[in-house]
């Protein structure tokens, strides 16, 4: 176990029901999934930066920039 916080958690899980400890796999598949989710989200806005910097970076928009 890496942490305290841990071994209570696994302690809780023991005592839950067949069921429940379903309901927890169902919701840590959840997070992890979210997690991956924004993981790839940002990197993929970080991965246009460029291609969007052509577009509002432009002579034409520089008023806007000094609002």
């Amino acid at each position: 176990m890496s942490n305290p916080s841990e071994g209570n958690i696994l302690e809780k899980l023991k005592e839950l029901p067949p069921e429940r400890v379903a309901e927890v796999e169902d919701f840590v598949d959840f997070l992890r999934a979210r997690t991956e989710e924004q993981r790839l989200v940002k990197s993929v806005a970080k991965a246009s930066e460029p291609a969007f910097t052509r577009v509002w970076d432009n002579p034409e928009d520089a008023d806007y920039d000094r609002l």
